[in-house]
């Protein structure tokens, strides 16, 4: 290894995960509120509400996240705007995520049978109040399960930042692959540095499974 030991390749892959943990939480806390937006507006009998929300849902959902990321990125430039990589990284993410939440969370509440929110009606509750008091309680605990198994696939998607310049963990492993000249190392550690985020992020969506099973 050229004037690198394994220690210092070591740290300098964790300072880049650092980026790859903030990335990540940044993207799924933002892509959160506006997946709840969307979920709402999907799910919503106004057409002129819920036809926008689908269509932005489905073309995220159609298109490679790395084209997102190129447009963002690449395309104010052509406007004479440069958009900072972080920028760029966070709301590409931010919007992935946000369909995808979207999506998970209006099949949740569509899977809560309709019935509950009729006898809700029946007793006089607004659709609202059906949905905030009797459906969301419901959806919530199903959404649980797979919304803390996407969070791993939020992580593992910030390595495709690296295309556009943002040095998170793969871009860190790049850069020391090519100063190392030992890429079976470098990635090896990459490779796990990122088993260690998403690990306990699957163990949690499993955990949340056999608790739902258990307790439905």
């Amino acid at each position: 290894m050229t004037d690198f030991t394994l220690q210092q390749i070591i740290y300098a892959l964790v300072l880049g995960a650092r980026w790859t943990v903030l990335l990540s939480v940044s993207a799924f806390v933002l892509g959160g509120i506006l997946g709840l937006v969307l979920m709402l507006g999907t799910i919503s009998q106004r057409r002129w509400v819920k036809l926008p929300a689908l269509g932005f849902t489905w073309l995220v959902q159609a298109t490679p996240l790395l084209m997102q990321l190129f447009l963002i990125f690449f395309g104010p430039a052509l406007f004479g705007k440069d958009v900072p990589a972080w920028m760029a990284a966070c709301i590409a993410l931010t919007l992935w995520s946000s369909a995808y939440l979207a999506e998970i969370w209006r099949g949740c509440v569509l899977a809560v049978q309709k019935g509950q929110t009729e006898a809700a009606l029946s007793l006089a509750m607004l659709r609202g109040q059906a949905l905030r008091y009797v459906v969301m309680p419901q959806a919530v605990r199903m959404a649980l399960p797979p919304t803390a198994g996407f969070m791993v696939q939020i992580v593992k998607s910030t390595a495709l930042t690296s295309i556009v310049g943002f040095t998170e963990l793969m871009k860190t492993g790049n850069i020391l692959s090519n100063v190392t000249l030992d890429p079976f190392v470098v990635y090896g550690l990459v490779a796990i540095v990122y088993f260690c985020l998403c690990y306990p992020l699957s163990l949690v969506s499993r955990k949340m499974e056999t608790v739902f099973d258990v307790t439905r």
